[in-house]
């Protein structure tokens, strides 16, 4: 990818077959997004302003950790959180650079189905030397989470997961 295809932002959007009420459980209660999302979040909850950090398990990334703060919850409408974009190198303290905001919403779609978009932005504050990257890597990898939450809700369209 080169710096002309860069942008500060990501947005994907996807029309899926369940409910409103279906799809925000899979996004926000916490075992069920590690589920699709391939981290492992047992025992965890999303909750406004505090952290949530679990082991990767998607293959080949399993050195991964995966740590968010969530910063907005609202019920059936938008979920968000801020994390370090492509922080893959266990080498490197991330810590000391700015997060980018996740922002997952839901609207109604034809056919009963819920549209749900992700927009990730906040790459202009990510340092130079892996900016790039790490909007490439992740653009990629939005299209395949998308996705991964369509393919897991047509897998377990009812109360699975439910607590």
């Amino acid at each position: 990818m080169d710096n002309t295809e860069y942008s500060d932002r990501i947005e994907r959007s996807m029309a899926i077959q369940a409910s409103r009420g279906r799809v925000w459980r899979a996004l926000t209660n916490a075992e069920e997004f590690g589920r699709w999302f391939g981290v492992h979040l047992k025992g965890q909850a999303f909750v406004v302003g505090q952290q949530t950090r679990g082991q990767t398990i998607y293959p080949g990334y399993e050195h991964m950790k995966f740590d968010v703060v969530v910063e907005r919850i609202e019920p059936m409408d938008l979920f968000s959180f801020r994390w370090h974009p492509y922080a893959v190198d266990p080498t490197v303290d991330y810590a000391q650079e700015q997060k980018t905001l996740v922002t997952f919403t839901l609207t109604d779609a034809p056919r009963n189905g819920t549209l749900l978009t992700v927009v990730e932005c906040g790459f202009d504050h990510v340092p130079p030397h892996r900016r790039v990257e790490a909007f490439g890597m992740n653009s990629r990898a939005w299209e395949y989470q998308m996705n991964n939450i369509m393919q897991y809700i047509a897998t377990y369209p009812g109360e699975h997961g439910r607590r």
